[in-house]
């Protein structure tokens, strides 16, 4: 009985029924009941008054009957205006939901050459014609396989799992999460089973939504044109949107190629149901792939190493050609070739070093090439770019100091060797040196304030142990600027004499990474040895070695300092300790006293050290140490910006590499020749002038753009590209009368194209992590069992309006023809 009911109503298992009742629904009725039971009342009477005194004749019995029907017609015509409705309250077990995940990404359309042929019962399945044994089988791309599993034994796989669960199915968007591909009726609402249950009584018709030909059918709106695979997001996005309660597990169906978005194996976990992971794809395929590591920065004729990584799978013992070449990024010039090698694979990275003579400066693309071999699945990671700015230029270094120290000695001693700065750009002042050698020696300045003009070509500022008193406001503004607005790098160390008690009360305190003590005073009372944290390894400067043995080593080569400068506390915003003092603390008691430490202000760096004594790192090993920690962070510092006067017209992009799909916001930050801010009424029009052009069609012609004033010194605008290659974009500087460059890659194929194999670590982890299973295409039948189906109870509410059932009318109908046949029967007119 429970059984049919639950049929006539929609409801799966359903169990047994726990209440009910009618009320009415109508607005007249559900404050005034009273008035319901006047009205049937009235029309009883009336029913009767009739019969009795406009029908002539005696009172009889069936006189009496005809009036009983007619009040029944007239009080169910009542009772339709009152609208009454059932409400029948129900205990089910309904089948759970089982979520499957397709992978849209473009990865799914490689068609993998060792990949075992699919079975004739497949073909048959998918609709393929006869074949000829002899005729070579095409190869089919993943996505292919996936359909042809899924409809195999006319779709037998689906049609188990459909008896176990309500399966909703959708597919991986880019990063912005899953698009639903189909899904099975959700729970019906009351009104959704009043009218199942309606029609039901009157036509028999059913719903085939739920049908599994209704799944398989749906795989025709699953798209594999993603670039890019996010797992994780995809995951997020079905937790946040399609929650449910009745969640039996998670089926992805994937290459699990991840390379955007959040981790997917967090995102697992939090889901909290079970991941069944079908790998699609090979684990592993012949395969070539190219990795290019290039300096940030080169410098015109100075030799540069440029190491090319060759990556190979399944391919050892064989020998391929690597070649690297170099292109102005304008364009200018064909690709010089810097070198070729063969070289044997004997591992699987293969590190190949080039050297490099810078002979012209700009932006240069270098692009790094390996042969493919055969059986190569995807070739479109056998060739790389990057591009590297060759400066012919110096980085500009100023040393502020009250008297000359051993770190003042050394530093001036490192940079004046080094390539990118020299004697040309290092620069001191001095606060103690006689104002005569302040005059004639180049080394110094002869006074702190200087020309914007000139104040602002400097990269790096290093601030040691001064006095308030000498550090004018001017100069404390000019800083703040350069670091904040222009992208600077600041150094400061404490020293013994004054400390960074003395920055307290100077604009220079809101820089700093600490908060200082204006009644600070310098900590000697024992001998410590710097203690690094574990942030300090993702820092280049502070890895002096090459393995983790000697950067122990190197560090351990600093010795015992003999003192530091203590501090309130450290600065919570965009701050990070490098090195700690082992016991002393803050004032909170807790924080260790921070000894070195970075922080983000603006566009720029700010770094503090607690000490000067960084010259101990000379100790037993000389300069190698030394130059290394001082050098990186120069390199750091410096080259994060433009260099020099370069720093008044700057031309920007969000990226240096685009989808064809993508926005390419540009951005000018445009000042005169004293560094104040260009406005839109200094420039004819108030915008700049640009051109865009495609360096890999010279005969195009360059497509002309106009960048409007977003605010006073900054200029803006976004463009999209469509065709792919190295693109350069020229605007004119209207201070200079000259032409400033940028370039950036807009990538023709996407990142799926760049592994031939399957990431099976994903898949294994997401199945383990979630207490799921991993298997492969082939096995996709056997999920039906795999996956346990929990049993949920739930109590469902159907509410049926009963006014409107085919059974009302007909008992209305009914109760008329019961009235007309009798009172023919008694010759009643």
């Amino acid at each position: 009985m429970m059984k049919w009911l639950g049929q006539l109503l929609g409801i799966d298992n359903l169990n047994e029924l726990s209440g009910g009742r009618i009320s009415f629904a109508a607005p007249w009725v559900q404050d005034n009941g009273w008035l319901l039971m006047v009205l049937l009342a009235a029309v009883a009477m009336l029913s009767g008054l009739y019969y009795l005194c406009f029908q002539g004749g005696q009172w009889s019995k069936t006189r009496g009957l005809l009036a009983a029907f007619r009040a029944l017609v007239l009080a169910l015509l009542v009772l339709i205006l009152a609208e009454p409705i059932l409400e029948l309250k129900f205990i089910s077990y309904p089948k759970p939901w089982l979520w499957v995940l397709l992978d849209g990404s473009e990865s799914m359309e490689i068609a993998d050459e060792n990949e075992v042929e699919p079975d004739p019962s497949v073909n048959q399945a998918s609709g393929a014609g006869d074949a000829s044994p002899s005729s070579p089988q095409p190869l089919l791309s993943r996505s292919e396989r996936v359909r042809q599993a899924l409809e195999k034994d006319g779709g037998k796989a689906v049609q188990e799992l459909a008896e176990k669960f309500r399966i909703r199915l959708f597919s991986m968007v880019d990063q912005q999460g899953v698009r639903v591909l189909s899904a099975e009726k959700k729970d019906s609402t009351p009104v959704q089973n009043s009218m199942a249950l309606a029609g039901l009584l009157g036509s028999g018709e059913s719903d085939e939504q739920d049908s599994v030909n209704h799944l398989l059918n749906s795989l025709k709106l699953w798209e594999t044109k993603g670039e890019v695979s996010a797992h994780g997001a995809a995951i997020d996005d079905l937790a946040r949107r399609y929650s449910t309660d009745h969640l039996a597990g998670l089926v992805v169906v994937s290459d699990f190629d991840q390379n955007s978005g959040p981790n997917a194996v967090s995102s697992a976990r939090r889901l909290n149901v079970p991941v069944y992971a079908v790998g699609v794809g090979p684990t592993s395929a012949r395969d070539l792939s190219v990795d290019l590591l290039v300096p940030p920065t080169m410098k015109k004729a100075e030799t540069s190493t440029v190491v090319v990584t060759v990556r190979q799978r399944e391919n050892q013992g064989e020998t391929v050609q690597v070649k690297l070449s170099v292109q102005p990024a304008s364009g200018e010039t064909p690709p010089s070739l810097i070198g070729s090698q063969q070289i044997r694979l004997s591992s699987a990275s293969l590190p190949v070093e080039f050297p490099y003579l810078p002979d012209q400066a700009g932006r240069m693309v270098f692009v790094a090439e390996v042969e493919a071999i055969p059986g190569e699945t995807v070739v479109e990671n056998n060739r790389v770019t990057k591009d590297v700015n060759v400066i012919d230029d110096f980085l500009r270094l100023l040393f502020v100091e009250y008297e000359p120290t051993w770190e003042w000695r050394f530093i001036k001693e490192v940079f004046h060797r080094d390539r990118l700065v020299g004697m040309r750009g290092f620069r001191t002042y001095l606060r103690s040196a006689d104002p005569v050698v302040r005059e004639t020696n180049d080394l110094f300045l002869p006074s702190l304030t200087l020309p914007r003009n000139e104040f602002f070509q400097t990269d790096v500022i290093f601030l040691g142990d001064m006095p308030a008193a000498s550090l004018t406001s001017r100069f404390c503004e000019l800083t703040r600027e350069f670091v904040g607005q222009f992208g600077g790098g600041l150094v400061v160390m404490a020293g013994p004499r004054f400390g960074p008690g003395e920055l307290a009360q100077t604009p220079l305190a809101d820089m700093l990474p600490v908060v200082v003590d204006p009644d600070g005073r310098l900590d000697d009372r024992e001998e410590f040895a710097m203690k690094l944290t574990p942030l300090a390894s993702q820092f280049d400067f502070m890895r002096l070695g090459q393995t983790a043995e000697e950067d122990r080593r190197a560090w351990a080569n600093l010795g015992k300092v003999p003192w530091y400068q203590p501090v309130l506390r450290v600065e919570p915003r965009s701050t990070t300790v490098l090195a700690e003092h082992p016991t002393a603390l803050c004032a909170d008691g807790k924080t260790h006293q921070p000894l070195i430490a970075i922080r983000k202000y603006g566009r720029g760096e700010v770094i503090y050290i607690a000490h000067n004594e960084m010259w101990r790192l000379r100790r037993l090993y000389g300069e190698s140490y030394y130059r290394q920690f001082w050098g990186q962070l120069i390199h750091r510092l410096g080259l994060s910006h433009a260099v020099g006067n370069q720093k008044r017209f700057v031309v920007r992009t969000d990226k240096s590499r685009y989808r064809a799909d993508e926005k390419i916001v540009v951005t000018v930050e445009a000042y005169d020749q004293n560094f104040n801010p260009l406005g839109a009424d200094q420039i004819p029009d108030g915008r700049l002038s640009s051109e865009l052009s495609n360096l890999e069609t010279p005969g195009l012609e360059p497509q002309q753009l106009l960048i409007p004033a977003l605010k006073p010194g900054v200029f803006e605008t976004r463009l999209q590209v469509t065709q792919g290659g190295e693109h350069q974009l020229t605007i004119f500087d209207p201070i200079e009368k000259q032409s400033v460059s940028t370039s950036f890659h807009v990538a023709s194929s996407s990142a799926e194209r760049r592994s031939a194999v399957r990431n099976s670590a994903l898949q294994i982890s997401l199945a383990t992590e979630t207490g799921g299973k991993a298997c492969e295409l082939n096995e996709l039948d056997q999920l039906a069992q795999e996956i346990r189906a929990p049993q949920f109870q739930a109590q469902q509410v159907v509410i049926l309006p009963i006014w409107a059932t085919w059974l009302c009318l007909g008992l209305i109908v009914t109760l008329l023809s019961l009235e007309w046949a009798i009172r023919k029967g008694v010759n009643l007119p």
